[in-house]
């Protein structure tokens, strides 16, 4: 039966190495499970990011377009479905 994990191996410095070491025993869980908590973490970072992202790059076309409402906003959206 195959594994259900990859191994992954990089370099930290030893105060990092260390550092982690100790929150992850503070957290009481083990490095894997607060290294999976750090990635999901860090795209939940990224994904909100992304949305403010849109969320002002389309505020400028809405404001463009002469639409200042949310109302108007959301028949623009759900007019064509």
């Amino acid at each position: 039966m195959g594994r259900n994990t990859a191994v992954l191996g990089f370099s930290v410095s030893p105060s990092l190495a260390e550092e982690y070491e100790k929150l992850a025993e503070r957290e009481g869980t083990t490095k894997s499970e607060l290294f999976r908590r750090m990635v999901e973490s860090y795209k939940a970072e990224r994904e909100e990011e992304e949305f403010f992202r849109l969320q002002r790059k389309m505020t400028k076309r809405a404001r463009t377009a002469g639409v200042l409402t949310e109302k108007e906003i959301e028949r623009i959206v759900f007019e064509g479905r």
